[in-house]
């Protein structure tokens, strides 16, 4: 699995390609969430479109990585679910938990968004 990031404005967008799984893959992607949210990027966006599958660990990540980013006055969203990691948000019940996009444009202009 590979971690990638680029910034558009305040948001941060995290490109995650491969499968998120126990080990390397979740790690990666923990510390990402955490180094950004040490340097104060506290928007972040991430872009699962190249992630084919993803085990209870992953799943666990993406939860953790949301209460993270929650707690420290930030935000955690979710860009391109692949149909597969659709069904599995919404088989744990936690598709609602995050706040899903479809088109970055839109999920970046989400940040700025009056709640």
């Amino acid at each position: 699995m590979s971690v990638s990031e680029r910034e558009s404005g305040a948001v941060t967008i995290i490109d995650v390609a491969g499968n998120l799984t126990q080990g390397a893959a979740e790690d990666a992607l923990r510390d990402k969430v955490g180094s950004l949210l040490q340097r104060g990027r506290k928007n972040v966006l991430v872009n699962l479109g190249g992630v084919p599958y993803m085990d209870s660990t992953g799943l666990g990540t993406l939860i953790a990585a949301h209460t993270t980013a929650s707690r420290q006055g930030g935000a955690l969203k979710l860009l391109n679910l692949t149909t597969r990691l659709q069904e599995i948000l919404t088989s744990s019940k936690l598709l609602n938990v995050f706040d899903c996009f479809d088109d970055e444009e839109t999920a970046v202009r989400s940040f700025s968004a009056p709640v």
